[in-house]
């Protein structure tokens, strides 16, 4: 039942788990989406006809959103945070990164999809319109609009104004 399943599992598991947590900022969550995507990829592995990264990708972006749609959230908040299992100090990357989240987080989910799509997955304006279902002028929108609120979020987070 595999004929190459297994193998682009190996070989993009973690391509689309990073895809998953640009999309949702938690790794828990993405985990969660890419074992729900990859899932859904398997029943219908065989009727794929050519990359199937495209398929794969468009399921994550439509879970997500029927995720966040439906408000899901299976984390159960503790009392007690964990001990951290690495005691280095990650300040200056995770200050820059935590920016780029943050940024990235205040988007839409359809401009949050376009961005992570073209410039993390590093896929064409056409490709990222196939895989969300849309027309080429509804990413080039939906892209002008991301890097318009992104440039904003930029200036606001270097003259240190509040939103």
């Amino acid at each position: 039942m595999d004929d190459g399943f297994d193998g682009y599992v190996a070989t993009r598991y973690e391509r689309l788990r990073h895809t998953a947590y640009l999309l949702t900022g938690n790794r828990a969550t993405a985990e969660d989406l890419v074992q729900t995507a990859l899932a859904k990829a398997w029943v219908a592995w065989r009727r794929i006809e050519g990359d199937p990264d495209p398929y794969v990708h468009r399921i994550i972006v439509n879970t997500h959103a029927s995720w966040w749609r439906r408000k899901w959230r299976a984390e159960v908040p503790a009392e007690h945070l964990p001990e951290r299992a690495d005691p280095r100090d990650f300040t200056a990357e995770v200050g820059s990164r935590q920016v780029l989240r943050e940024a990235i987080g205040g988007l839409s989910g359809r401009q949050r999809a376009v961005i992570v799509l073209h410039y993390f997955e590093e896929l064409t304006l056409a490709q990222c319109a196939d895989v969300l279902g849309c027309s080429l002028g509804t990413v080039k929108t939906q892209l002008g609009r991301a890097l318009r609120r992104l440039r904003v979020h930029s200036e606001i987070e270097m003259t240190g104004a509040k939103r």
